[in-house]
């Protein structure tokens, strides 16, 4: 089954008449089903300007933080003034690094671009292994969520902040969202949250629907591409700082060439499988993951060993330190906020944001400030979501039920009577969902992707439904 998209009036979702300005009497839905389908067509070279955009956010930020270590060397003083500069660089990194979640994002949903093989390769190798994951497992996992969003049963989203810890027991007040903020401050719980939830975008849960339950395929693959990550690394930089960088470039060889081995001999049934097709085979993803960290592993060495300057330490301090610090901070701000407090209805189970450009950077990269039109036409590209909301502010259903969420900690309009919500007012009391409210699911969800076996996905619904 390749994609289901549904009939123009499923799409639009009313049945209202409006008379035409011609004197015909023409479907409303009819009219909102067309403008729906333009805003969700894609093509092959918008978001390069918006990956290009982050990328050059990083190359400023390294560059600029790293020009001010010079800087303070040359004028002679402390190492303690770096740390300013040090602080703003892993803040913008780690911001950037969620825009690559963005990107991965736009990829899962088949949305990056149009065309299937460039959308697969660019969000890999521009958005997911610079942060050392892939779009297909991700996939698997975000399909769920959209599928069955705020079921503690089949909702990943909802596992995966119970197992790492950083539930919250909805509604909480003020007090209560500053208090769980300020926990993050202890690195230990950011880590947690960080290798939870790359364990469940690599690996899945077993009560996936997405996943093949026959072919689990088996973990080694899974670690052997950790192992990699690690060694060839340390293996790389032990040999450096002994002074033996040609042996540097020969243990990076022999790694890569092991792994790249290992994932070319290696059956594929021992990989995992999932009832989605791939665009790209797993073999071929996983040793393009080797050789994306190869590439950039070279680079390093080949820096460092030429003398132009400290390419590691600056890796590990602006690269991988952000990874497990602002980077997992700024998905917890925007997970927290986005489906908390919210109930499983279809106008309900998420919100708009209106946030200052820095939040809608760091929080909420790609389209992710206007979350609500995403979760209802989970097909329409980043940049066309805020027309999708001002489309879907003629449904009245719409209108009444979703809410428009204004600042984060505090309102732009002051104590102006009628307001919207900050985000923090919405985790509160005042929008608690009630008990008895509507239950959707989101088969629409997989529109874009090849299913090998959707009856096999019903069946396991079914079961993950009942928790067995």
């Amino acid at each position: 089954m390749a994609g289901n998209a549904g009939s123009p009036m499923a799409d639009a979702g009313l049945t209202i008449r409006e008379t035409a300005t011609s004197g015909e009497t023409r479907p409303r839905g009819v009219r909102r089903a067309d403008a729906i389908r333009e805003l969700k067509k894609r093509d092959n070279y918008t978001n390069f300007r918006h990956i290009a955009f982050v990328y050059l956010v990083i190359a400023a930020s390294i560059g600029l933080t790293i020009w001010s270590y010079g800087a303070v060397e040359e004028a002679g003083l402390g190492w303690w003034w770096n740390i300013p500069m040090t602080l703003l660089c892993i803040a913008a990194v780690g911001a950037s690094q969620h825009q690559f979640g963005g990107v991965i994002h736009e990829g899962t949903h088949f949305i990056l671009f149009e065309n299937k093989i460039l959308n697969e390769l660019a969000s890999d190798w521009l958005g997911g292994f610079p942060i050392y994951t892939s779009t297909f497992q991700y996939r698997l996992h975000h399909l769920a969520h959209h599928q069955f969003i705020n079921d503690p049963l089949r909702d990943p989203d909802w596992a995966q902040l119970n197992e790492s810890g950083h539930d919250l027991d909805f509604p909480i007040t003020h007090f209560e969202m500053l208090k769980e903020l300020g926990k993050q401050l202890w690195l230990p719980n950011l880590f947690r949250y960080m290798i939870v939830r790359a364990r469940y975008s690599a690996l899945g849960t077993d009560n996936n629907p997405y996943m093949d339950r026959k072919r689990k395929g088996e973990r080694l693959p899974t670690l052997m591409g950790v192992i990699y990550a690690v060694t060839a690394p340390a293996a790389a930089i032990t040999l450096i700082k002994t002074g033996h960088g040609a042996w540097a470039f020969v243990a990076l060889g022999v790694t890569t060439a092991a792994a790249v081995a290992y994932f070319y001999f290696l059956d594929e049934n021992k990989l995992p499988h999932a009832h989605v097709e791939t665009v790209i085979s797993h073999r071929t993803t996983n040793i393009s993951r080797i050789l994306y960290m190869a590439i950039l592993y070279f680079a390093l060495t080949g820096i460092e060993v030429a003398g132009w300057g400290h390419a590691w330490a600056y890796f590990g301090l602006l690269w991988i330190l952000p990874l497990f610090t602002a980077f997992p901070l700024f998905m917890i701000m925007r997970q927290w906020v986005q489906h908390g407090n919210a109930d499983r209805g279809r106008y309900t189970n998420t919100r708009v944001f209106l946030v200052n450009p820095f939040i809608r950077y760091a929080v909420f990269p790609f389209g992710m400030d206007y979350h609500l039109p995403h979760h209802v036409f989970a097909s329409v590209p980043h940049y066309k979501l805020k027309g999708l909301h001002e489309l879907l502010l003629q449904d009245p259903e719409y209108k009444e039920k979703g809410i428009v969420v204004e600042g984060y900690f505090n309102s732009p309009h002051g104590t102006v009577e009628d307001r919207n919500p900050t985000v923090i007012e919405v985790l509160g009391e005042k929008y608690a969902p009630k008990p008895d409210g509507d239950v959707y699911v989101d088969t629409n969800t997989l529109e874009y992707a090849e299913v090998r076996d959707p009856d096999a996905i019903a069946r396991e619904n079914v079961a993950s439904a009942r928790g067995e």
